[in-house]
């Protein structure tokens, strides 16, 4: 059975940083993609970074392009996520995911395995 447990989030002021964790067990994850979704309260859960555990290829949503950075390390089967210049439009419970098929997927229906989340909060 796959788990994934988020950490990391928290009451931060616009402008400055977090760094999101997920742990992953239960599987050898080789051939998964991971990745990142958000959602905020009345709002559609919204794709934020992917990427593949055995290469480097990721993507990420337009909305945080060149501020947030989605890495693993696969020796502790952890994902993380850098988010710089946080803005109070991040805010939003952040949860990670898993995909059994490595798609790298942008939408969130490919995805089989999820974590609880985790809140992030973005004061302006």
């Amino acid at each position: 059975q796959v788990q994934l447990v988020e950490s990391g989030g928290g009451l931060v002021q616009a402008g400055d940083s977090l760094r999101l964790s997920c742990v992953a067990s239960g599987r050898t994850f080789s051939r998964y993609s991971m990745g990142w979704f958000r959602q905020a309260p009345g709002r559609e859960r919204e794709f934020v970074a992917t990427v593949s555990w055995s290469t480097t290829i990721a993507y990420y949503g337009d909305s945080v392009k060149g501020r947030f950075t989605i890495s693993k390390d696969v020796t502790k089967n952890t994902m993380y996520l850098q988010m710089n210049s946080l803005k109070p439009e991040d805010t939003a419970l952040y949860y990670c995911a898993a995909d059994s098929y490595g798609r790298l997927s942008a939408r969130h229906r490919t995805y089989d395995y999820w974590g609880q989340g985790t809140q992030v909060t973005v004061s302006s």
